[in-house]
Parts: C-alpha cells; structure tokens; sequence
C-alpha cells in the first residue's frame, strides 16, 4: 500500500470522521499512484510524493466521470514531497513509467 494511506476497510475511524459529508470514496491502487508521481516530477518539475501521486489520480477519476459538455474545475492539494522516498525503487521500475 501507499506510504501514510490506511487501509481504509480495516482503519480505525477517528471520531470527528462524518461519511456523511464525503462526496464520494475513491480508490486508488499503488502502482497507478506511483505513475503520477513520476509524470509530475518529469512533466511538471513538482517533487511530490506518493500520497500527492493518489491525489491527482482521484482528481483524474472525478474528471473521467464530469459529462463531457460541461464545464468544470477540479482542486486538490499535494500533501507531500518525495524527499523521503528518494531510496524506492518505482522510481527506476520501467512497468511504472508514466503513460504506461
């Protein structure tokens, strides 16, 4: 799993966490998270880290599911930098390269 992701079916569920005010919960499988994090250090120039990586992969579900006609902006911030994962091997994986 994703480094400071919870495996969310077995988590324990702090207290203040209300599912009644999550739009929706969206999965997103480590590999996939990897991927991003290479193309937004390659394309982008921004040294995120993986969980920044999960993040844009859900921002890329929720724009796969906008009707196409409609106009929309989709935010998210990035909530980490790859300095510490420097040592991991995605980053030299070629199954993991972006766009792959």
């Amino acid at each position: 799993g994703l480094e400071g992701m919870k495996h969310m079916d077995s988590s324990i569920v702090p207290g203040i966490y209300d599912p009644a005010l999550a739009d929706d919960d969206i999965r997103v499988n480590t590999e996939d998270a990897y991927r991003s994090v290479r193309r937004l250090v390659r394309d982008d120039g921004l040294f995120v880290g993986i969980s920044s990586g999960a993040a844009l992969e859900g921002c890329l579900e929720v724009a796969r599911r906008l009707p196409a006609h409609r106009p929309a902006m989709i935010v998210t911030l990035f909530p980490d930098s790859a300095e510490r994962y420097l040592g991991e091997r995605f980053w030299d994986d070629p199954r993991l390269e972006p766009g792959g």
